[in-house]
C-alpha cells in the first residue's frame, strides 16, 4: 500500500527501530560523540530484505519556493540529513555555494489618481544571501575583469509589457558587514490610475555590471485597493482579511507624512523602529487559558480584535510576548469590537499582562506606552500616534541556486517551481510526476545527490523514475529507516535549482514478491490464496508502470 501525504504514518521512532527493539540513531545525530557500536555496524537482523515503499515528503515546515506556501530562512535540513547520508553522486557542487534572492512585499497596494503618487508601503525589499555570490564574483576577479564587471545591480518594476528598464527602480544594494548579505528596497515603486488591472506581479531584473543578465524573478499576486475598507470583513473579501499564521508587516505614520515613517524591524536581536528595512512578522493567534504557561497553542482562522496574538520575526525568530490586538479610530484605541483585522487597518497592541501598556515606538526605539481611559467612553482608552501601528499582510518569495563557474554566462531564468507532486506505483517501480511551471526539456529531477531518469511531458510537468532507496543506504532494507531526500531540478549545463520539496523512502512491512518466491514459492511461504492474489496484483501493476514509462519515453 502507497502512503501518501495526508496518510496517517508511523512516527520516525516506530520505523526507526530494528528487530530487537533497539533504535538506529547514528544517521540522525551527526553531532553524536559516542555511539553504539552495534548500531553503527548492525549484523543482518533481517533474513529476507524489505522493499522499498516510497511516499511524497510535503514542503520543508515554513521553507518557501516559487508558488508554493511558507517561508523562514532556516536551513534546509533535510539537505543536510541526505548529506550524511553518503549517497553516490553529486549534483554538481557543494550547498555551501549556493545563491539566494528573497523579494519580501505586501500583499495589496492602493492605487494612485491623478498626481498623487501612492508609493508601495512597506516597500518591496531584495534580499541577497548565499556563499555562492562570492564565489562568482572571485572567479570573475580572477579572470581579469574589473570590480564593475561583477558588481551586482538590479531593477525592479511592474509586470506590465509596456513598462521599459526606463521606467524601473534601480536597485541598490548595500552590503551588511554582520552577516555577508545584500538588500536593497524600491521606495518610488507605485500604480497609477490608467492601469486598470485589479493584480499584478513585481518583477526583478538582476545583472552583473551593467550588461550580463543574472535573471528575471517575479514576485507574488499583489492585490490592488483604492483605500483600505472600513466595512467588516467577511468570507467573500477573505484577501483582505488577516489570517492567523500568516506573515505581516507593522509601521507608523507619524501625523500621517510619510518622512515620518517607521517600520518595526529586528536588528541584532532587538525590536526597532527602523525608516528604511523592515521585517516580515508571522502573526498567530494564541489560546489565552495556555498562553499564561508558555506552551502557546495556536490557533487557525482570521485574526480578529480582542484576541491575543503573538508577532514572531521570520527570519531570527525573536517573539514579542503576546498582546491584544486592537482597532484604532482617531487615536483611541476600541475595547469592544471583535470584528476580523483587514488590509492597512490602524491597530493597537495591548501587552496582555498590563492592561494599560501599549506596543510604542519613541524615535527609533520601542517602548511600552502607558495609555489612559477616556473619560467621555469607558470602552475606549486614548493613545498617543507612536502606538497606532497600521497592519498589512506581506508576502516572500525565495529563488536559490547554483550557478557554479561554468554556466555564469547564462541566466537562471526562467526560473522553475514546483508546486506539487503526484506517486504512481509502488514497491521496486515508483514514478513520480512533478506539477509547476517554467519547465523545459533541458532540466533533469535529482533525488539528493543522485539523478533520475526524466522525461519532459509540458512546461507545467516533469515524470521521472524514482531511484532505489539502496543509492542512498545500503543497510536500509535491515534497518528498516525512514530515508529523506531533498528535490532538485538540474538544467543541462550544471545549474541547480533547490526546491523546498522532498522524498521520503518508507520500509514495508512485507518482503517483495521476488523475495518470497526465491525463498522457495508462495505456498511454501505459508501465503495463503488472497495473499497470492495480491502479490500477482501486485506484480502486475509494478510491470504495468515500468512498461507504460518507457512507452513514454518512446513517443
Amino acid at each position: 500500500m502507497l502512503l501518501m501525504p495526508d496518510e496517517t504514518t508511523p512516527t520516525m521512532d516506530e520505523l526507526d527501530t530494528v528487530e530487537d527493539g533497539s533504535k538506529d540513531t547514528s544517521m540522525y545525530q551527526p553531532g553524536l560523540s559516542q555511539a553504539d557500536p552495534a548500531l553503527l555496524h548492525p549484523p543482518p537482523l533481517c533474513p529476507d530484505p524489505v522493499s522499498s515503499l516510497t511516499h511524497l515528503g510535503t514542503p520543508l515546515s515554513g521553507h518557501d519556493a516559487p508558488g508554493a506556501g511558507g517561508w523562514d530562512r532556516r536551513k534546509n535540513l533535510c539537505f543536510q540529513g541526505c548529506q550524511l547520508l553518503g549517497a553516490t553522486r553529486e549534483p554538481g557542487r557543494d550547498a555551501h555555494a549556493d545563491q539566494s534572492i528573497i523579494i519580501l512585499h505586501a500583499r495589496v497596494a492602493q492605487k494612485s489618481y491623478g498626481n498623487e503618487k501612492r508609493f508601495f508601503c512597506p516597500p518591496p525589499c531584495v534580499n541577497i544571501s548565499g556563499h555562492g555570490w562570492r564565489v562568482m564574483q572571485d572567479h570573475l576577479k580572477a579572470s581579469g575583469y574589473g570590480d564593475s564587471m561583477h558588481r551586482l545591480c538590479g531593477y525592479m518594476c511592474l509586470d506590465s509589457s509596456s513598462q521599459s528598464q526606463a521606467d524601473a527602480y534601480k536597485l541598490i544594494f548595500d552590503e551588511q558587514p554582520d552577516s555577508g548579505k545584500m538588500f536593497a528596497c524600491a521606495k518610488s515603486l507605485f500604480i497609477s490610475d490608467q492601469d486598470k488591472r485589479k493584480h499584478f506581479r513585481l518583477l526583478l531584473q538582476l545583472f552583473l555590471g551593467s550588461r550580463q543578465e543574472v535573471g528575471s524573478f517575479q514576485s507574488r499576486m499583489i492585490k490592488v485597493i483604492s483605500k483600505p475598507s472600513q466595512k467588516r470583513q467577511s468570507m467573500k473579501n477573505a484577501d483582505l482579511c488577516i489570517s492567523s499564521c500568516s506573515r505581516v508587516a507593522l509601521f507608523n505614520r507619524l501625523r500621517s507624512q510619510t518622512v515620518s515613517t517607521r517600520y518595526l524591524s529586528v536588528d541584532r536581536g532587538a525590536f526597532v523602529a527602523s525608516a528604511r528595512q523592515w521585517t516580515a512578522f508571522t502573526i498567530t493567534m494564541v489560546e489565552e487559558q495556555r498562553a499564561d504557561r508558555g506552551d502557546f497553542v495556536l490557533s487557525e482562522g482570521f485574526i480578529c480584535y480582542g484576541c491575543v496574538v503573538q508577532l514572531v520575526c521570520t527570519e531570527s525568530e525573536v517573539a514579542l510576548p503576546p498582546m491584544v490586538i486592537r482597532k484604532v479610530n482617531k487615536q483611541h484605541a476600541i475595547l469592544d469590537v471583535d470584528e476580523p483585522v483587514s488590509q492597512l487597518h490602524k491597530c493597537a497592541f495591548q501587552f496582555r499582562d498590563d492592561p494599560h501598556a501599549y506596543l510604542c515606538l519613541s524615535s527609533d526605539t520601542i517602548i511600552q506606552y502607558q495609555a489612559s481611559p477616556s473619560i467621555r467612553d469607558p470602552s475606549r482608552v486614548v493613545l498617543n500616534d507612536g502606538a497606532c501601528w497600521t497592519i498589512i499582510g506581506v508576502e516572500a518569495v525565495e529563488f536559490t541556486f547554483n550557478q557554479g563557474v561554468t554556466c555564469i554566462q547564462t541566466p537562471v531564468s526562467p526560473f522553475p517551481a514546483i508546486t506539487g507532486l503526484e506517486v504512481n506505483g509502488g514497491g521496486h517501480v515508483a514514478m513520480l510526476e512533478i506539477h509547476g511551471e517554467n519547465f523545459s526539456p533541458h532540466l533533469k529531477v535529482w533525488f539528493g545527490h543522485s539523478e533520475a531518469e526524466t522525461m519532459f511531458k509540458s512546461p507545467k510537468s516533469l515524470l521521472c523514475v524514482v531511484p532505489d532507496v539502496s543509492i542512498f543506504s545500503d543497510s536500509w532494507r535491515c534497518l528498516r529507516r525512514i530515508i529523506t531526500v531533498p528535490l532538485s531540478l538540474v538544467r543541462l549545463d550544471g545549474l541547480i535549482y533547490r526546491t523546498p520539496f522532498s522524498f521520503t523512502y518508507s520500509p514495508e512491512l512485507q518482503p517483495p514478491p521476488s523475495t518470497r518466491a526465491a525463498a522457495g514459492g508462495m505456498r511454501e511461504a505459508g501465503m495463503d490464496r488472497e495473499q497470492e492474489d495480491d502479490v500477482l496484483l501486485e506484480t502486475i501493476h509494478q510491470e504495468f508502470t515500468r512498461a507504460n514509462f518507457h512507452l513514454f519515453m518512446q513517443s
